[in-house]
């Protein structure tokens, strides 16, 4: 049997809905990030770069660096979750907004490859497509909601994910956290004979995200443990996928253990809910939270339509997808 985690999480990241966070999980750009901000504008709009060129240590950013190392600090040991308020998107424009998130974010870590072709970043929006079994058709590229999970979970999940919003729906898609500790918790309390299951390997799909003739599948366990740290691998429509593709029923002891982790995680005590702004940046732990959000409905104007931008941050390994 493997080994697991018997003792309870205590420590910030252990909150659930209601549990105050510090400053209400908000890092705000002070004076004098924004005076930082508004002259790196005026050079990117004077000195055109591809966004992937661009490096914090070509800016003098000083203000900008000292924000993002408590950001760093709080998503990588504290309670796993910041917005950062507001980047002037009417201001700036989108592609100078995005450049600067672009400086922000690589300030806390190395952006890497969100897609097997090396995409580094990555568009949130509808596209009017639909997901289907076997199809490259991700969530975030359609106006449904989703459940609670990890990005990446099927592959290499990055460190940090984090979201720019340049525009906001007309109506809906809020933004679910939940952190897995407090879920585990709760697991432990109401369902401890199925957690060592959950140590044990899962299939997911991949949704085609890795080279020709590569296996259309991972196998992974959903938890696993990193000295006192969970680190968690969770998308259930990845694993009801995985064994639909592969042609098989879930064991029985995976079938309960599984329901119920995602019964336990879709409680709505454990679950902050986050209504962007335009702006407004958000950065999560990818390995200890699970997020998610609500289906939406966008205006008609293609203009306004939701736009979020994602990036993905990884220290370890390379840069490629597969790390």
């Amino acid at each position: 049997m493997n080994k697991i985690l018997e003792e309870k999480f205590t420590g910030p990241l252990a909150w659930r809905a209601d549990t105050p966070l510090p400053n209400d999980g908000f890092s705000v750009l002070n004076a004098k990030c924004q005076d930082e901000i508004a002259a790196v504008a005026r050079e990117l709009r004077d000195n055109p770069l591809p966004i992937e060129a661009l490096r914090p240590g070509d800016f003098d950013m000083q203000a900008c660096n000292a924000l993002m190392a408590g950001v760093r600090d709080t998503v990588d040991s504290g309670t796993g979750l910041t917005v950062i308020g507001r980047l002037d998107v009417a201001g700036m424009g989108e592609e100078i907004s995005t450049k600067i998130y672009w400086l922000l974010m690589s300030m806390m870590g190395r952006p890497v490859a969100q897609k097997w072709r090396g995409t580094l970043i990555y568009d949130v929006q509808d596209t009017g497509a639909r997901m289907a079994p076997g199809s490259v058709v991700r969530s975030s590229k359609t106006n449904s909601g989703t459940g609670f999970h990890n990005d990446n979970s099927c592959n290499l999940p990055p460190d940090f994910v984090a979201l720019l919003c340049l525009q906001t729906a007309k109506q809906g898609g809020i933004s679910g956290i939940v952190s897995f500790e407090s879920v585990y918790n709760q697991m432990l309390d109401e369902h401890r004979e199925v957690l060592p299951r959950l140590y044990e390997p899962f299939f997911f799909d991949r949704v085609k995200e890795h080279a020709p003739g590569d296996e259309i599948l991972s196998v992974k366990p959903i938890f696993e443990i990193d000295g006192r740290h969970l680190h968690v691998n969770f998308s259930p429509g990845l694993v009801e996928l995985g064994y639909l593709r592969r042609g098989e029923e879930m064991d029985r002891e995976g079938r309960v253990a599984f329901d119920a982790l995602c019964k336990t995680t879709d409680a709505e005590v454990f679950c902050k809910a986050f209504e962007f702004q335009r702006g407004q940046i958000q950065v999560l732990n990818n390995r200890r939270l699970g997020h998610r959000r609500t289906a939406f409905r966008d205006w008609d104007d293609s203009a306004r339509k939701r736009h979020l931008v994602r990036l993905w941050i990884r220290d370890s390994g390379r840069p490629f997808y597969q790390g």
